[in-house]
């Protein structure tokens, strides 16, 4: 007999998408049950280049710094005069002027999904495997699909592998479902959505190895264009580099299928292609190989990111594209970034359920742009070099115009939402430095109770809650304060209505950052609404040796009389500004997706 179950959320796949989006509802109270078809994680090979964008506040920096690689420096090898391949040109990896962490972590997906399993792990919670769904269906009562409380999907689920007495299948009852379950997913097609796009004839290999070699750039970031074919190098962890290598010919397909056919290339094969483009350097054959695949580059976007708003897809299941740009499982993660304090929201009836359709509308249209740029990427990546013989090649310049102007893009620094009911940009001029639907731009603040220096991105933690930021002016002056007080009344009527239980510290997290110089600041002169703790009152000074901090009114682009308010969301993208005068645009901001408590 089957048994049956209900959660709040069912997660399909444990992927480093589908964890990112277990480990953030797990932390969040959400009762999430997370499966995944394979037996043990990922031991080795799979993505594994973290983002500056992906560095900032999702609590993952502090291990991925200790035990990844970091990637600095690119070099740019083009076909020497003599034969062969020279140094063409070494740049900055990251081309993203406001990335806190100015550049790349590499580090194999099994350590990766570490950080989150033992994350998970401390609050009692592991991934069900090996188990595979075998049925979905969703209700089609619309009372019960708009009650968020209800469980209208429905998902059969088989233990490949159960315990002496139990039984191998289980129906589970969700709320909601995310299938996270890769470029294949079984989810996407049990639900009818459709992938749009196309696929390349580019066909690559990769192998992860450690190398003997005398080639110069082999810890640095290297895009190689030879006249013998193309070559990626990502150094990885420890003494380990990844290769990626084109193949020229189609030897690798099925001539039936037109699908790769893995038994007509070994990895010693794709070595010694890779050995052919690094000439005149030498690379040895290793002993063995850490992992190795092959792929044909494809670009495609789901129809749809959700059915009903019941059913998500994330990750490579709603897009999938290259990897050389190190996309995949960085777009992933901040798609599940993106759909979790949403699904806590709703789950806890702080927002509507309408909150939800804005996944898909922000996170479709990154998309869309994902594969437009991926397009262009790959095509240079994997287009033959201009030389004297041949004119129709790529140039370096081409190559390098593309990795300057696709800097934002790549680091995920320049992610920008429009469009949605959480994004309003009425008074955008208030704070010019801080672009409304991107993410909160790094400065150091003081705190006004003793100097000490903070990172604003480690203030605005992703713990679901919306950050009020009031910037407040200078507060030693009898006016301001004024002002501040009449301020945080009008505020205190814009928040409190929709604060659960009347606790407005449950859902908004507030701080202020005001002008007040260090040797002068009286944190208490900051209204109590607007210092909920002591820790939450801050300066904009440098700090006590004059090296860190300052200046981040004008960074930010905002007056230092008129002050602003910023709305900064859970996922740390700006929601919206308002002026001291401007509380009703707020109270009508949160009433389009809050609901009253």
């Amino acid at each position: 007999m089957a048994k049956e179950s209900y959660v709040d959320v069912l997660v399909i796949g444990a992927g480093p998408t589908g964890l990112f989006a277990t480990n953030a509802l797990v932390k969040a109270g959400v009762n999430v049950k997370v499966i995944d078809q394979r037996p043990i994680k990922v031991a080795a090979g799979q993505a594994d280049g973290i983002q500056p964008r992906t560095l900032e506040s999702y609590g993952l920096v502090e291990r991925l710094l200790n035990e990844g690689n970091q990637m600095h420096m690119a070099a740019f090898y083009n076909p020497s005069p003599n034969g062969g391949i020279e140094l063409t040109e070494r740049v900055p990896d990251t081309t993203a002027p406001t990335a806190r962490y100015p550049f790349e972590v590499t580090l194999h997906q099994g350590a990766i999904e570490n950080i989150f399993l033992d994350s998970m792990a401390a609050s009692n919670h592991s991934v069900t495997r090996p188990c595979v769904p075998t049925s979905i269906t969703i209700s089609e009562n619309e009372k019960e699909l708009r009650d968020p409380q209800a469980h209208p999907v429905k998902v059969v689920v088989q233990n490949l592998a159960p315990q002496d007495g139990e039984p191998d299948t289980e129906v589970i009852h969700a709320k909601f479902v995310v299938g996270a379950d890769g470029a294949h997913s079984w989810v996407r097609k049990a639900l009818g959505i459709k992938m749009e796009g196309e696929q390349t004839d580019y066909i690559w290999g990769v192998v992860d190895l450690i190398p003997e070699t005398n080639f110069p750039d082999m810890r640095n970031k290297c895009v190689i264009h030879s006249e013998k074919g193309s070559c990626l190098i990502i150094p990885r962890e420890g003494d380990g580099v990844r290769l990626y290598i084109q193949l020229s010919d189609k030897g690798a397909l099925d001539s039936g299928t037109g699908r790769i056919d893995r038994t007509k290339v070994t990895p010693h094969k794709l070595f010694e292609v890779a050995q052919t483009i690094l000439q005149p350097f030498t690379i040895e054959t290793p002993k063995s190989f850490d992992w190795w695949t092959l792929y044909i580059i494809g670009q495609r976007v789901a129809s749809n990111f959700s059915i009903n708003e019941r059913a998500f897809i994330a990750g490579d299941a709603c897009h999938t594209h290259s990897p050389k740009a190190g996309q995949g499982m960085n777009a992933g993660m901040n798609d599940s970034h993106n759909l979790a304090w949403k699904l806590v929201h709703v789950l806890r009836g702080w927002a509507d359920i309408s909150l939800l359709k804005t996944y898909e509308a922000e996170r479709r249209a990154y998309a869309q742009d994902l594969i437009n740029f991926d397009k262009k990427f790959a095509k240079l990546f994997s287009t033959k070099p201009q030389t004297e013989d041949d004119q129709d090649g790529v140039t370096h310049e081409e190559v390098m115009h593309a990795f300057q102007i696709y800097g934002l893009f790549t680091t995920g620094i320049g992610i920008h939402y429009t469009g949605t009911s959480i994004v309003d940009t009425k008074y955008q001029s208030l704070a010019s430095g801080l672009v409304i639907g991107q993410r909160i731009l790094p400065q150091i603040f003081l705190r006004a109770t003793d100097s000490r220096p903070y990172e604003i991105q480690d203030l605005i933690i992703s713990d679901t809650r919306f950050k009020v930021l009031v910037f407040v002016g200078d507060t030693g002056d009898a006016k301001q304060r004024d002002k501040l007080n009449k301020l945080a009344e009008e505020m205190k009527g814009v928040l409190s209505p929709r604060a659960p239980g009347g606790d407005v510290s449950k859902l908004f997290d507030i701080m202020t950052f005001g002008t007040t110089k260090k040797e002068k600041v009286i944190y208490n002169d900051v209204p109590p609404f607007f210092r909920t703790h002591w820790s939450k009152v801050f300066i904009d000074d440098v700090d006590t040796l004059g090296k860190i901090g300052g200046n981040g009114y004008e960074y930010y682009g905002i007056d230092k009389k008129e002050g602003a308010i910023v709305i900064v969301r859970p996922d740390g993208y700006v929601g919206t500004i308002a002026p001291f005068n401007g509380t009703e645009h707020l109270k009508n901001y949160f009433a389009n997706f809050m609901s009253q408590a």
